[in-house]
C-alpha cells in the first residue's frame, strides 16, 4: 500500500476566528499554522488567504506573499492554492493563484447549494476554462468533488482533454448540499474513480476523523485542518492545524500505514521533483 499523504487545509474561506481562535488570517499566522501541520507530518498545504481582518481574497500577490513565506520555512512542503476562492467571486478573480505556476491547484467539478442562499456556481464551461488554464500552465489538478456527478463530470472531461491523467480527486463529504458521509457514500465514491486515480477524502466536521480512518484502510489520502473542521475531539477546539494533523499520523500508525514525506507524495502523485 503506498504510503498516506496528508494534506492540511489551513483556513479556508468561510471559518473564523468567532469559531476557533486558532483560524489564521496574517501572514505570520498562515505560516505558523503551515509550519505546524508540516512538522507534524503534512505533505501538502491546501491555501486560501485572508486579508488581515478576515476577508477572503483571491489576489495574486497576496497569495504570492503568503506562498513565499510558507516555503521559507518549509521548502519542500507542496503548496496547493485554491481556486474555488469565496461565493460570488468571478472565474478570473478566483484563477489569479494558477498565475503563480503552483505544482498543485484545485478544480471543483460542479455546483453546489452550500446553505441558504449561498451557491457555489461551476458550470461547465467554468470547469473547462479551469482545466484548461491548468493544463497550459503544468499545474496537477485536484478535482474537487461534493457528489458522485461531480466525479461523471470529470471523467467526462477529461475524455474531452480539459483534464489531464492520471487524476486525483478530493471527496469532500458531510458539506451542506453535498453527498453525506456514510460508509455507502465513501464506498460509492471510491468505485467511481479510474483504477489509476488517485484520492483524497476532506470529511467536514464531526465526519473529518471517521473518513480519514475510511481512506487509511482503502489506500487513499487524507485531508484535515480548520477549513473543513475546527475541533480535536467532541467539543474540544483543537490548538492548531498540527494538532489535527499528528491525529491522523497517530491513527494512521494504529492502522500500519506510513506517512509519505513530501518527496514521496510528490512520486504518488506524478509531480516533478523539487
Amino acid at each position: 500500500m503506498e504510503k498516506l499523504i496528508i494534506t492540511a487545509a489551513i483556513c479556508g474561506a468561510e471559518v473564523l476566528k468567532e469559531h476557533n481562535p486558532n483560524v489564521p488570517y496574517t501572514i505570520e499566522e498562515c505560516v505558523r499554522e503551515a509550519k505546524s501541520a508540516y512538522l507534524a507530518g503534512a505533505s501538502i498545504i491546501h491555501l486560501h488567504v485572508r486579508w488581515d481582518d478576515g476577508t477572503p481574497t483571491q489576489d495574486k500577490e497576496r497569495f504570492r506573499v503568503i506562498m513565499e513565506a510558507i516555503k521559507k520555512e518549509c521548502p519542500d512542503v507542496i503548496i496547493q492554492p485554491s481556486t474555488g476562492g469565496a461565493v460570488g467571486m468571478t472565474d478570473d478573480e478566483r484563477l489569479q493563484p494558477t498565475e503563480l505556476n503552483p505544482e498543485m491547484a484545485t478544480l471543483d467539478c460542479g455546483t453546489c447549494n452550500f446553505g441558504g442562499d449561498e451557491v457555489f456556481t461551476n458550470t461547465e464551461n467554468t470547469i473547462k476554462y479551469f482545466g484548461k488554464r491548468m493544463i497550459e500552465r503544468g499545474i496537477k489538478p485536484e478535482l474537487e468533488c461534493f457528489d458522485k456527478s461531480m466525479i461523471d463530470m470529470a471523467l467526462r472531461l477529461q475524455k474531452k482533454g480539459y483534464i489531464s491523467s492520471p487524476m486525483h480527486f478530493d471527496f469532500v463529504m458531510g458539506v451542506n448540499g453535498g453527498i453525506s458521509a456514510q460508509i455507502r457514500d465513501f464506498i460509492f465514491l471510491r468505485e467511481s474513480i479510474p483504477q489509476d486515480a488517485t484520492y483524497t477524502v476532506a470529511g467536514v466536521g464531526k465526519n473529518e476523523f471517521p473518513l480519514a480512518v475510511m481512506a487509511i484502510v482503502d489506500g487513499g489520502h487524507v485531508r484535515v485542518g480548520f477549513e473543513d473542521n475546527v475541533y480535536i475531539s467532541k467539543g474540544v477546539l483543537a490548538k492548531s492545524n498540527g494538532e489535527l494533523v499528528e491525529k491522523v499520523v497517530r491513527l494512521a500508525k494504529e492502522l500500519g500505514r506510513e506517512i509519505a514525506s513530501p518527496k514521496e507524495a510528490r512520486e504518488i502523485l506524478g509531480l516533478k521533483p523539487l
